[in-house]
């Protein structure tokens, strides 16, 4: 197990190509952290530059506090699991787990220990004499698992496993992965463009945006306190809903009504003059008119569409010049075209500036 340590990295692929552009960020020992953003922002290459798979244009990559930058990739103790999944078609799935080991030498009686050992943490036991071919999705993605796990890796490097995978599987292989990590305990850096998986996964997220580290956190961290309106419309389905504002001594003027603003926000609007903004809210806090209170900021909008998804509902239409987006139980009875209120609690507000599209409250 070991830390890993981006120190200034960066890579560039043509001289005005930056896929990687100054990344710092610190893994702990025994941490797992998600890379999230969408295709192409740098994530993968991020990972393939911990592997050895790629060479850096600048900085520096540490695993358990030594320096990798030069380190051949089988010298680096780390184990990759990739989008596809890579398995030896005419070998077992014994075969498959041990090729690896047989190729570094590894005495026989290891090999047959460690598969075996991989192979029971994965529930494989039954299956060691098959062949891939023989496997569904969700099989085979447990060999490449146990495949990584055999290698006895300080880190494990995920790059995107699960999306080959139905959609009611990849709920339970995620479990799955969580409960393989919590259980060995090595470091683990997954790489994802779904915002579910790395909700749901990440002890800590990195939002990558265009090679650029945009904000590190919990999950609750970047839902709650986005940085930017990046991560704001980034993380979250649906993401955050926008639209113009004014600020004005701690108020906020929205559709020529004003409204109180309360905590950081109130603190961040209240500084300098009166200024435009970027107001933002979350589709689960818009409330159809009658369930609000006195002092929430009322907003008028007319249904475009409406999403049925079980217990809940989606509510598409055009509001104070923008499309937003509701989600609200089921049972509304609203239907498309119907003209609606809805009503917004202050503290749910957040605010950005307009032109950096920088959190004003986290910079206050």
């Amino acid at each position: 197990m070991a830390s890993v340590s981006f120190q200034h990295m960066t890579k560039l692929y043509e001289p005005d190509i930056k896929a990687v552009d100054d990344l710092n960020l610190e893994i702990e020992d025994g941490e797992f952290v998600v890379l999230v953003g969408p295709s192409g922002c740098g994530k993968t290459t991020t990972l393939r530059c911990v592997a050895g798979l790629e060479e850096l244009t600048a900085g520096v990559v540490k695993i358990g506090g030594r320096v990798v930058n030069r380190m051949r990739p089988k010298d680096r103790n780390v184990a990759m699991v990739f989008e596809s999944y890579a398995l030896y078609p005419h070998m077992t799935v014994y075969d498959n787990l041990a090729f690896s080991l047989e190729s570094m030498k590894v005495q026989k009686r290891e090999v047959k220990r460690r598969v075996q050992e991989a192979a029971r943490v994965v529930e494989l036991e039954p299956l060691l004499k098959r062949k891939p071919k023989h496997l569904s999705r969700g099989q085979q993605q447990r060999v490449a698992l146990a495949r990584a796990i055999v290698r006895e890796p300080a880190v494990f490097l995920m790059d995107e496993p699960l999306s080959n995978i139905d959609a009611q599987l990849r709920g339970q292989t995620r479990s799955e992965i969580l409960r393989l990590q919590q259980l060995l305990g090595i470091t683990t850096i997954y790489v994802t463009h779904d915002q579910v998986e790395a909700m749901t996964m990440g002890e800590r997220i990195a939002v990558i945006s265009n090679g650029v580290l945009q904000q590190v956190g919990t999950p609750s961290e970047l839902y709650n306190d986005p940085l930017n309106v990046f991560v704001a419309a980034f993380m979250g389905t649906p993401g955050m809903n926008f639209a113009s504002a004014k600020v004005r001594d701690g108020n906020v003027e929205v559709s020529g009504r004003t409204f109180r603003l309360t905590g950081r926000e109130r603190h961040a609007a209240a500084q300098g003059a009166d200024r435009e903004v970027l107001i933002g809210f979350r589709p689960e806090d818009l409330q159809l008119d009658g369930e609000g209170h006195s002092g929430e900021i009322r907003i008028s909008a007319r249904i475009e569409a409406v999403e049925y998804l079980g217990r809940e509902e989606l509510l598409r239409g055009r509001a104070i010049g923008e499309r937003i987006v509701a989600l609200v139980p089921s049972g509304t009875n609203v239907r498309v075209g119907d003209d609606v209120h809805f009503a917004v609690p202050p503290e749910k507000l957040h605010l950005f500036d307009p032109d950096t599209k920088q959190s004003l409250a986290a910079s206050a």
